[in-house]
């Protein structure tokens, strides 16, 4: 679908790529999406990173200032227009151990090195491994996301002044109901600028961004390299690196795929991939903590901004650093009950409501649905989204394994003589699917001329070359020889390499 607004080229393949920023930047209906986009974005940022810098155990301000670096870094050098990158929850997660144990001083050597891992998984190429999660697992990462992104706003209503609930029904009717009459100015924006605007002239006191943490004050410089780099440290780091790394990328390249759909555009997946791993140095080396992909920010700047292009993002990070220099003062009054009706449409958006249809669910197969649930409930249980979609792409492939497994066939014909018996096998074999093989052929009532045909069946691995050389030997103790036929090239040279071997 070719957007009204937003002019999109075609790649050779055909598929569609994102509108580009000079396009953009001579359409100034497009500029004014971009730019509002990325100011809404922003304001959905800044909460989050301010509480996740709790959950890192660092300041505040070092979350934010690493934030703008990210954004920035990212807008020029990502391979995913419109994505919004910063100081996520995931790896706040995985980096707090480090800092309560060892110290804040150890997080920069961290970071750099899980950077320098992401550049290696982009120039490699091992970022395209991603592409091999599967639909079930993306649907229960979605699912479980706005189910995420909903229980953490609740804490913004829940036990807070009874004045949060007229200003929460307030943004959310502006955030609903502004777009059926424009769409000129982003809702959410509108909702948080009126709402902000009511507390500050009615003097209402309701919580605050300012009480998440203390965001004024200057920039805070070069991160100073406070240890020695020797083996005792990278003994220390080496396990939060690895960690920070896979985490950011899983988050990051997972994002990129929705945004793909959600804007029916294409990524650079390697590109993202290194992309990431250099703007996390960067942000080491200036602000401190690593980063990866902010899902519900892009949600937010995507869908409810409509933005498209690197600007929104490149905007998102300079008002950012603007809000944490000179505008600290104004970010400090917005009240969380505001971000919090936001965050919650967000969230509702975001949850693949026709995935879980009861005519949905009917339909679809069992281990799907499995794998879908498995997902959610992981990664509600851990809040952390790696973990949920490492645990659902393990049990797909079990689950995947074990269906094969079932689908090889051994089909038995006798000729009239009954001199000759002929085994054709039906079904591409793999470890899975061979282990049974062997029990599938009758030595001790055979004849002497046995042909086993592979026409219809391929060889996949070691595994299966074992299984053949078994029957071969059993076959062998009867004194009878076995001829195999119908190998494809492939798996007639992967037989003969290693038969014999194992």
């Amino acid at each position: 679908m070719t957007s009204p607004i937003f002019p999109e080229s075609t790649a050779r393949s055909g598929a569609p790529l994102s509108p580009t920023v000079l396009a953009t930047l001579r359409n100034p209906r497009a500029l004014s999406v971009e730019v509002l986009a990325g100011i809404v974005t922003t304001l959905a940022l800044i909460p989050e990173v301010i509480s996740f810098s709790v959950i890192a155990g660092v300041d505040p301000k070092i979350s934010l200032v690493a934030s703008v670096v990210l954004a920035i870094s990212m807008s020029f050098l990502g391979g995913r227009p419109a994505m919004i990158t910063a100081a996520a929850g995931a790896v706040a997660l995985v980096v707090a151990p480090l800092v309560k144990e060892h110290g804040v001083e150890y997080l920069l050597p961290a970071v750099v090195l899980a950077g320098l891992v992401q550049v290696l998984f982009g120039v490699t190429g091992l970022a395209r491994l991603m592409r091999f999660i599967p639909r079930s697992v993306m649907i229960g990462f979605v699912n479980a996301l706005g189910i995420l992104i909903f229980t953490a706003q609740v804490q913004h209503l829940i036990g807070q002044s009874w004045l949060v609930y007229p200003l929460f029904a307030l943004t959310l009717a502006i955030v609903l109901v502004l777009p059926r009459f424009t769409k000129a100015v982003p809702a959410p924006l509108v909702a948080i600028v009126v709402v902000t605007a009511i507390t500050l002239i009615a003097h209402l006191t309701v919580p605050t961004v300012g009480d998440q943490g203390d965001v004024a004050g200057g920039l805070p410089g070069i991160t100073a390299l406070l240890v020695p780099l020797n083996l005792e440290t990278l003994q220390i780091i080496w396990p939060t690196a690895l960690s920070v790394a896979f985490v950011g990328l899983m988050e990051t390249l997972l994002t990129a795929k929705l945004v793909d759909d959600i804007t029916e555009t294409r990524s650079a997946k390697n590109r993202e991939s290194w992309a990431l791993g250099v703007s996390n140095i960067l942000a080491g080396f200036y602000g401190g903590i690593a980063g990866c992909a902010m899902i519900g920010q892009t949600v937010v700047n995507v869908k409810l901004g409509r933005a498209r292009t690197r600007i929104s993002t490149f905007i998102a990070g300079v008002v950012l650093l603007l809000l944490v220099t000179v505008l600290s003062d104004v970010m400090e009054q917005i009240p969380m009950v505001a971000l919090a009706a936001v965050m919650m449409v967000v969230a509702v958006t975001t949850v693949n409501w026709h995935s879980i249809s009861p005519l949905t669910l009917k339909r679809m197969p069992v281990p799907e649905t499995v794998v879908m649930v498995t997902t959610v409930v992981v990664v509600v249980v851990t809040h952390n989204l790696a973990v949920g979609v490492a645990a659902g792409a393990v049990l797909a492939m079990v689950l995947f394994a074990r269906r094969v497994a079932h689908v090889v066939r051994v089909d038995r014909t006798l000729s009239e003589d009954g001199t000759r018996v002929r085994y054709e096998v039906n079904g591409p074999l793999f470890f899975g699917s061979s282990n049974d093989l062997v029990e599938q052929f009758s030595y001790g009532q055979d004849p002497a001329d046995v042909v086993v045909d592979f026409t219809s069946s391929q060889i996949w691995d070691a595994s299966t070359v074992a299984v053949l050389d078994s029957v071969q030997s059993k076959y062998r103790a009867h004194g009878i020889t076995v001829e195999f036929e119908g190998l494809d090239d492939r798996s007639s040279s992967f037989h003969s390499n290693l038969t014999g071997r194992l």
